[in-house]
């Protein structure tokens, strides 16, 4: 569970500490779309949006797209619209962001920094002023086709560890001899934490990697095996339609990228604050086909002192269930007492006895075990329930005296 801690003062005068983490694509894009399309106070503006990124995927895919109707009548994605769920996502997360500022005074601009996975990175830059969205969707919906055909022979494994830290590279070998093989391709697409990694792979490759898990890797190691299908963005696999070096020539020649983004961005293609004002096109095309550090993002949201995470985009779950999972075994390990109470050694101690990968961990970064103090905000949710009564109240001089406190609404999913 995250904390339950109630945080003093108002979101707005909080930014300081805040980040934004926009999320990507997952099996379900709906969320709690359709309840702030349908607000009385927010569905213009979420109309907006939508309809704006329905046109270019209209263009993009040379075809009718309505993501309004889509969202009105509770239609959620699949793989057969993978272009339009893309689009749906970009628009949703965008439009929260704009709710969040026309009608509470909080800007994206202002917090002290903001993450995407996935998909939320490109929106994270669109967010942030590097690029118009028509830049940066067009291409993607573009190439989607071609990625969610390779998705209808590519599944998920989770492999994790019940103990020591997973050793990455025994993994990544092992990806490398299945794929030698001649039988499809696997390899890792998101390091989550020190003890847990995504893999993709096609044919059976997910099921001989599990198969034979028991005789590569010590009894620790273990795998889960998702059932859905999933594009293999974020790994090698997407060469085998070009994709990486199609998007390159199509994001040569579109509008925007030359500037600094308006907050620091904390790119899960590096694990760092890398962007700058010319190679976000760089980092964009390495995003492709180069697996996610989720890990290094996190560990980068702690080392910041970062106090509130609010989460963008419908129903995010990736960000807030890796956060809630280090909370909770951080917790548990303390068996439950006060952290202010304990010491440095202590916990230490504590941590040693019960999950030994995170041991090594807090002796370099002892900012993790503040893990459960995070305060995390799922920003459709806070809408939803903070929604001015009437239109007449909608205005950031308006909402700045109604501005509810930080934790009064803070759910996560996950």
């Amino acid at each position: 569970m995250p904390a339950s801690t109630e945080l003093n003062g108002n979101l707005k005068d909080r930014m300081s500490t805040v980040a934004f983490a926009l999320r990507g694509y997952d099996v379900t894009n709906l969320g709690r779309s359709p309840e702030l399309l349908a607000h009385p106070v927010y569905g213009s503006t979420f109309e907006g949006h939508l309809r704006e990124a329905s046109a270019i995927a209209a263009d993009a895919l040379s075809q009718p797209v309505d993501l309004v109707t889509r969202v009105r009548e509770r239609r959620d994605t699949s793989l057969d619209c993978y272009g339009e769920a893309i689009a749906l996502i970009a628009a949703v997360e965008l439009a929260h962001l704009k709710l969040l500022e026309e009608h509470f005074g909080i800007s994206f601009k202002d917090a002290k920094l903001a993450a995407g996975y996935s998909l939320g990175e490109v929106g994270s830059l669109v967010a942030a002023g590097v690029y118009p969205l028509e830049s940066v969707l067009a291409p993607l919906v573009r190439l989607s086709y071609d990625t969610a055909e390779l998705a209808r022979d590519t599944r998920m494994g989770i492999v994790f560890s019940r103990g020591p830290e997973l050793n990455i590279q025994a993994i990544e070998e092992r990806c490398l001899r299945l794929s030698s093989e001649g039988r499809g391709m696997i390899a890792i697409s998101s390091y989550l934490s020190p003890n847990t990694v995504l893999l993709m792979g096609q044919a059976d490759t997910v099921i001989r990697f599990k198969r034979t898990i028991k005789e590569v890797f010590p009894t620790w190691v273990h795998m889960r095996i998702n059932q859905d299908y999933w594009p293999p963005i974020h790994t090698p696999i997407v060469r085998q339609r070009s994709i990486p070096d199609r998007g390159a020539v199509m994001l040569t020649t579109v509008e925007g990228g030359f500037r600094t983004p308006s907050l620091p961005i904390i790119s899960c293609v590096t694990g760092g604050e890398h962007y700058n004002e010319y190679n976000s096109r760089k980092l964009l095309i390495r995003w492709v086909d180069e697996p996610q550090r989720l890990w290094d993002v996190v560990a980068e949201l702690f080392g910041r002192g970062i106090e509130t995470v609010v989460h963008v985009g419908p129903s995010p779950n990736i960000i807030p269930a890796t956060l809630n999972r280090l909370a909770n075994n951080i917790a548990t390990q303390l068996n439950s007492r006060s952290l202010a109470g304990l010491g440095l050694r202590a916990m230490s101690r504590i941590v040693r006895r019960h999950r030994p990968w995170l041991t090594s961990l807090l002796s370099q970064n002892a900012t993790l075990l503040r893990a459960p103090f995070i305060e995390q905000i799922i920003l459709e949710d806070w809408l939803l329930e903070h929604a001015p009564p009437h239109a007449g109240s909608d205005s950031p001089a308006a909402a700045e005296d109604q501005t509810p406190p930080v934790g009064s609404a803070s759910k996560t999913s996950g």
